[in-house]
């Protein structure tokens, strides 16, 4: 590569350009675009946030904590901030969760009807029907 090359490539980096972009740019190999940004720690560099994709950013908050979440537009809308916050805030609304798959069955071993969340194949509703129908009644 020209010093002229290494230049340009070196202001396209900086200004958050892509290797294959630059590669094209250029008239040189991917390869070889990556190779010199690896070699001069340009490799990390990241791509300054334009006013239109400052546009494609909206603002939400976690529906537990409050904090605010950024999310961008053309994705699923994030609910929560971390995985505490969306177990915490299922632990405390449990009416308000959208259980889809239900299933109301009668239990082998007392003859109940009970609720499976999840698992149609279930025979028992609790851990002592299941013992005293395989083992039997103590």
């Amino acid at each position: 590569m020209t010093e002229a090359q290494k230049e340009s490539l070196r202001f396209l980096r900086l200004e958050g350009c892509g290797y294959a972009t630059i590669a094209n740019t250029l008239g040189v190999s991917v390869n070889t675009v990556k190779s010199y940004c690896r070699r001069n720690n340009l490799s990390c560099i990241q791509k300054p946030v334009q006013s239109a994709e400052k546009e494609k950013l909206s603002l939400s908050y976690c529906q537990h904590c409050g904090k605010p979440l950024m999310v961008t537009v053309k994705t699923k809308p994030r609910r929560f901030c971390s995985d505490a916050c969306r177990v915490a805030w299922w632990n405390s609304h449990q009416e308000s969760v959208k259980k889809k798959a239900v299933y109301h069955l009668v239990c082998a071993g007392c003859g109940k009807l009970f609720d499976s969340y999840g698992n149609k194949s279930r025979r028992y509703c609790c851990h002592t029907c299941y013992i005293a129908d395989r083992f039997g009644k103590a």
